[in-house]
Parts: C-alpha cells; sequence; structure tokens
C-alpha cells in the first residue's frame, strides 16, 4: 500500500525536527517526494533491490560499531567481564541502551537508499525476496525439490518507512509534549487516507479523540512515575559513589611506613605543551586543609563538589573566569568507576591556573572549592586546558573562618582526646605536631605573616639539613617528638616528598601564613614533542597564599634529587615497559572512543558501497551495451542449438511451464509427475542426459551421438503427440 502525497516528507521533516537531523531530513524529503513530480525511472531487477538492500546492511553495520565505541561498549562489556557486579552491569547496560538509542535516531538515514530505489523504479512495489531470508529458502528449496514454485509477492515499503521515522523521532532530548501531538496528527493523517467508509466521520473521529485521551493522559502518569523512581533512586546511590585514584576528601600519605617505597613507572599522563610553550611544572589532581594523625583531610562537613559550567552548544568547560595565555593538551585515565551510573570517573591533574577545559568528551564534570574536579566519562579522555598565573580554582583564604578540632591522638601519652580547638583550617597545627614545629622555628625571629621571609628561611632550611630518601628505618617513639613528621624534623632529615610538603605546610602555618597540601604530579620527563607522566612522578608539595595576589600559588621544598632518586628505581626492562604502554595506550584510545578509528572504518566503507552503487545504477547500461553487439556469436555456444528445447515448448503448452532460473532436471521431474506422460518417463530422461552433455560437457557430442539426440527428440515428440491425440478421441 502506497502512502498519500506529502506523508513520507511530513514525517521526515518531524524526524529530523525531533532528532536536530532537519537539515538532512528536509533534504531526503526533497529527493522522495521529487519522485512523484518526475518521470525519471530505472529498471531495477530483484538482484538490484538486493544490492541496494545490502548497502544499507553495510552502513547498519558501519552505525552499529560506530555508535557501539562511541558509547564506551568495548570498555564497559570488558569491565563486566573482569568484575561482574552490579556497577558493571549497570555501565553495561547504559552502553547498550545508548548504542541502540543512536541506532534507532539513524535508521531513517540507514534505509533512505532503499525507500529511494522503490521511488525512483519502475516498479511500484519490491519483492520481498529481497529482504525475506524465509521467502529466499522456500525458492531454493521448491527448486531443489522440484516443486512449484511460490508466488513473487512484493510490498510497497513506504508505511514500514512511515513507522520507522515515527519510532526514530521518539528518541529525542526534549521533555515537552511536542512529539506525543506530532506523532497523533502522523498517525491520524494516515489512518484518515485508509479509514473505513462503512463507518460515519464523526464516529470515526470521536474513537480517535478517545484514543488520543487516553494516550494523552497515560504517558503523562508513566513520565510522572519514572521521574519519581529516578529521584528516589538516585538520593539513594548518591551515597555509594566509589573512586579510583586519587580521593578529594582524603589523601592517606606514607609518614611512618618502613622499608623502600616504591613506585611504578607505567606512564599514566601525557603533556603536550601547545605553541611551543613550556610544560606546566605540576599538574595538580587535589589539595587539603587537615592533618590528622598520618592523613591530610579537605576538612568538609560533607562533600561540596558542584556543576561546572559548560559553554553552550557542548562548549568548553569554565573553571574560572580569566584571561589565560598558555594551553597544553593533556591524555589521563579516569580509573575509578561510579555505582551511581556505572562510568569511570577520576580527579583530572590540571595544572596550576588552569581556567578553561575544551574538547573534554566529558558527560559530568565538577569541582569543589579546593581546586579538585572530578570527572564522569570515558576511561581515557584527552583535552585541552588553558592556565597561567593569577586567580585559581581554589577558595581563597578566609580570616574570619573557624573550625572546631578535637584532638584525636589517644595513642599519644600526653594528649587529651576531650580537648577541642576552635581555629582557621588554614592555619591549624596539630597539637601532637606543635612541639617538633616549634622547635624548629624558634630560633628565626621572622614577624608572624612575612610570607616572603618565611618561604626563603623555610627552604634555606630543608636544602641545607634535608636529604631525599625513599627508605625509612624503624622510628623510636619514645620522645615526645614521637609522630612520624616530629622524627623527620627533629633526628632524621630524611624522607620523601610527603614528609617535605607536611612540613613545609605546618612550618608555614606556624609563622602565620595560610596554606594547604596539594597532591598531583610533576612534569619532567620529554618523549618526542610530548611530555610522559609515570606513577613515580607521584608528587607533593604546598600551597601558600599570596594576599597581594589573592591567589594560592605552588611552593616545592623537596630536594631537587628527588627526580634521580626516584629514576633510580627504574627497572632495567623500561623501554619494553614503555614499548607495552604505549600499544596499551593505543587500544585504550580505540576501546574508549578517543582514536580516529570510526572515521577510517567509515572511509574504508566509502569505495566498498560505491562499489556496490556502480554495480547497481550502471548494471543496465552495460547490459544494453552487450545487448548491442553482434548475437551471433552467441548461437555458436554449445547447446543452445539442442532439440530437447522443442520438447520444453510442447510440454509448457500442455501447462508445465519452466520457472526462471529453474533448473531442466526439476522442471522435467515436476512435468513427469503428469501421469499421461508415464511413458515416455524413461525416453524424455535419457534425452536430457544427452542434452546435458551437448550443453555442458567440454567434449560435447560426436557426430553419431548428436544425430541420435536430434531422431530421439523428433521421435519423442511424435509419440507425445499421438498419445495427445488418442487421449482427445
Amino acid at each position: 500500500m502506497k502512502t498519500p502525497r506529502f506523508l513520507i516528507a511530513a514525517v521526515l521533516l518531524f524526524w529530523g525536527w525531533q532528532t536536530g537531523f532537519l537539515a538532512v531530513s528536509l533534504l531526503m524529503a526533497l529527493v522522495l517526494e521529487t519522485a512523484l513530480w518526475t518521470k525519471l525511472r530505472w529498471e531495477f531487477s530483484d538482484e538490484d533491490f538486493s544490492r541496494i538492500w545490502t548497502i544499507c546492511t553495510l552502513i547498519f553495520l558501519g552505525v552499529a560499531v560506530y555508535a557501539f565505541t562511541d558509547n564506551g561498549g568495548p570498555a564497559r562489556f570488558s569491565h563486566l567481564l573482569q568484575n561482574p557486579g552490579p556497577a558493571s552491569q549497570t555501565s553495561a547496560g547504559a552502553a547498550t541502551s545508548r548504542t541502540a538509542s543512536t541506532m534507532l535516531r539513524w535508521l531513517p538515514m540507514v534505509l533512505f537508499l532503499f525507500v529511494a530505489a522503490q521511488a525512483y523504479s519502475s516498479r511500484a512495489e519490491i519483492p520481498l525476496s529481497t529482504i525475506s531470508l524465509i521467502l529466499r529458502r522456500r525458492w531454493k528449496q521448491a527448486i531443489k525439490l522440484g516443486q512449484p514454485l511460490p508466488a513473487r509477492r512484493g510490498m510497497n515499503v513506504s508505511y514500514p518507512y512511515f513507522a520507522i521515522c515515527l519510532f526514530a523521532a521518539s528518541v529525542h532530548p526534549s521533555d515537552d509534549n511536542s512529539y506525543f501531538w506530532g506523532f497523533c496528527g502522523l498517525t491520524g493523517w494516515a489512518l484518515w487516507v485508509n479509514r473505513s467508509r462503512r463507518f460515519g466521520v464523526v464516529l470515526w473521529a470521536s474513537v480517535l479523540a478517545v484514543a488520543l485521551t487516553g494516550g494523552y493522559f497515560g504517558q503523562y502518569g508513566i513520565g510522572r512515575l519514572q521521574s519519581y523512581i529516578q529521584n528516589l533512586d538516585s538520593q539513594w546511590l548518591e551515597r555509594f559513589v566509589r573512586r579510583g585514584g586519587t580521593d578529594a576528601s582524603v589523601s592517606k600519605t606514607q609518614l611512618g611506613r618502613i622499608g623502600q617505597l616504591k613506585l611504578s613507572g607505567k606512564i599514566v599522563i601525557r603533556v603536550e605543551p601547545q605553541a611551543g610553550n613550556s610544560p606546566p611544572d605540576y599538574l595538580r589532581e587535589a589539595s587539603y586543609r587537615v592533618f590528622r594523625k598520618t592523613s591530610w583531610t579537605d576538612g568538609a562537613l560533607r562533600e561540596n563538589f558542584q556543576h561546572v559550567a559548560q559553554e553552550t552548544n557542548g562548549g568548553a568547560y569554565i573553571l574560572i573566569g580569566k584571561n589565560s595565555f598558555t594551553k597544553a593538551n593533556l591524555t589521563c585515565y579516569l580509573n575509578g568507576y561510579s555505582r551511581e551510573s556505572g562510568s569511570p570517573i577520576g580527579l583530572l591533574p590540571l595544572p596550576t591556573g588552569s581556567g578553561r577545559l575544551e574538547n573534554l568528551p566529558a558527560f559530568v564534570v565538577k569541582m569543589n572549592n579546593l581546586g579538585a574536579v572530578l570527572a564522569e566519562g570515558p576511561g581515557l579522555v584527552t583535552f585541552n586546558t588553558d592556565y597561567g598565573p593569577g586567580p585559581t580554582m581554589d577558595a581563597p583564604f578566609d580570616t574570619a573562618e573557624t573550625r572546631s578540632f578535637t584532638n584525636g591522638y589517644a595513642h599519644y601519652p600526653t594528649s587529651d582526646p576531650t580537648e577541642v580547638f576552635k581555629e582557621n583550617p588554614d592555619l591549624f597545627i596539630p597539637p601532637q605536631e606543635r612541639s617538633a614545629i616549634a622547635q624548629v622555628t624558634t630560633n628565626w625571629n621572622i614577624p608572624p605573616g612575612n610570607r616572603p621571609a618565611a618561604m626563603r628561611a623555610i627552604n634555606d632550611y630543608s636544602q641545607s639539613n634535608f636529604t631525599y630518601s625513599t627508605w625509612q628505618r624503624l622510628p623510636d617513639f619514645r620522645t615526645t617528638n614521637s609522630t612520624p613528621l616530629g622524627i623527620f624534623l627533629t633526628r632524621t632529615h630524611s624522607g620523601h616528598c610527603e614528609y617535605f610538603a607536611s612540613a613545609t605546610v605546618l612550618l608555614l602555618r606556624q609563622l602565620g601564613v595560610p596554606t594547604r597540601y596539594a597532591v598531583g604530579y610533576a612534569v619532567h620527563e620529554k618523549s618526542g614533542s610530548e611530555y610522559v607522566v609515570r606513577l613515580r612522578d607521584a608528587h607533593a608539595w604546598c600551597l601558600v597564599w599570596n594576599e597581594k595576589a589573592r591567589a594560592w600559588q605552588d611552593f616545592d621544598t623537596t630536594p631537587p634529587s628527588w627526580i634521580e632518586e626516584e629514576a633510580k628505581t627504574a627497572s632495567s626492562f623500561q623501554k619494553i615497559s614503555d614499548l607495552w604502554t604505549w600499544m596499551g595506550f593505543h587500544f585504550s584510545k580505540f576501546r574508549w572512543g578517543q582514536s580516529n578509528f570510526r572515521q577510517y572504518m567509515i572511509i574504508a566503507l566509502v569505495p566498498v558501497m560505491g562499489l556496490l552503487a556502480y554495480q547497481v545504477f550502471f548494471r543496465q547500461k552495460r547490459k544494453r551495451r552487450n545487448q548491442g553487439k553482434d548475437h551471433g556469436e552467441s548461437l555458436v555456444w554449445p547447446g543452445l542449438d539442442s532439440e530437447f528445447y522443442l520438447i520444453e515448448k510442447h510440454l509448457a503448452a500442455r501447462g508445465v511451464i519452466r520457472q526462471p532460473d529453474e533448473p531442466l532436471f526439476d522442471w522435467l521431474r515436476r512435468a513427469l509427475a503428469d501421469p499421461g506422460l508415464a511413458d515416455a518417463a524413461q525416453p524424455l530422461k535419457d534425452l536430457l542426459r544427452l542434452h546435458y552433455r551437448y550443453r555442458f560437457d567440454p567434449q560435447g557430442l560426436n557426430q553419431p551421438d548428436r544425430e541420435q539426440l536430434h531422431r530421439a527428440v523428433h521421435a519423442c515428440l511424435e509419440t507425445l503427440k499421438s498419445s495427445e491425440h488418442k487421449s482427445t478421441q
């Protein structure tokens, strides 16, 4: 059944409006509607339609692969196989649903070529055998068994395409009722054209109105129920978000750990400076304010992450409004998984003073008031960042802020666990560290709050009296200064970056300078045009408040030799490890949709589809050119002058018609089912055997056999004619 004029154009425009493909839908509608006003037609054969269907199938497969990789399907299903559980199942399910949604939205474009072929074909219908595997199988079985072939059936695909466009339009971002009313209008149009004339217009319109009213209130109620369940679910699951890598709320240091501190040489971040700029010295993931025992915390009473503003049309994420002039390209991993969505999640390592993130393929980006940026998206992200001097993302130092801190060090005999301190978090020094801190600064004679003098004194003290070491011997807790940090300051004078950073933060606070503890990575190893950052480049340093600039500034007192000391721990197989990491990195780019594989795949499909299109649209022209050649040559082909074709013609006149592409053997078996041919069965089989030899044997027939075929065919024809004459008397 054919759709009325303009209905397909209307549903295409509706689909384009709902899904954001309005320009594409306008072009598609113009092409299909033009077929109604032009006499241009092609003589498409069944084979041509099959080839066009193959093109559409290839496009569909390409869209499926593209959508699956674009939505993180390979990674999420890999995670499901490695760590089966509710979170990984949710993640894999989300990837599957997004893939299905993308494929459904694109389906009208995928099938457009097939519908256009019908519109510009000289036939009003497309043979069902083109798209039905069942009908093809039935045809093959009938031919093989010598049974009558099923009737050739066709269909007009206009209405199925109409339904597909309506379903594809349902995958839309808008939350209004535009889709519902558009669906009702288009469906009513299609039903009106095909309504039964036995019932009046009023009755028909009344029934339609009842159906539309029920549909409206039904979808409204379902939407309200879904919204309620989602809100309830998100409130319940919000407490169960698990992150890998750095935690924005707490940093558990290795202070007091005995033995060798070893870190991997695995490359985890790649930095490529833009426009010939130098790389950033540090990539900060998080900062902290309160030191307790051997851990730093953010001091917040609750998680304070807020969504980061994004420019319109999916543009850059604005961390802080300022003019930054230095650009860098960063690639890093998101190592955690959100239990709410199942998506990879992690803190982004960013240069100090970052103000803008461009081309970040994240689903959600949040930031807290201590400069930690949390991203949820694919497991590997590549993006550009603008950074420079000036204000940072961190909340400024507030002189009026005070917090209550309990002692919390019950295992130290000199402490009172019930004692409460009310101090500014950026100036607070734990009671158990105050003795060692005061012992170091007692003779410095620096006025409180003199930031430059305090920084110089601490830096000189650290570089002159301390060494970097990843080895810690068994500490002695018998003295008053028995905390790991106190032993570092007063006795061992040797430790790794966490010791130096923690000591620097507390020493500056002792001198009245607001500080915070920062963690992240140091950038120093160049590799080609980019810089690579390894796990052993993980670093800790101090953030100092500059009242004049109203900004937090990096301050690192760890001896520069720490880079060389860490490099000594590198494996002798690091080159091989780097090669393996490089291969894994590029596989991750493909896995998480950060490579150009999809573009390459589409480019590879273009020549294949072009070849099929050439076969379809230029096949008829090639046939006509071949038919213009001398037909006399074809008469010399062996077997075409066989007298057996006279028998075929004679039996066809009796009603046993040979179907197209039906072998003579199968046709003859059907013909011999007639009881009137029982006496001629064996002679006919012998003649067919001679005919096959004449037709297909490379040696052909010798002269006696050729003459025998001629005589036997005519004798058989005489026998058939005489038997028919007797049966009619």
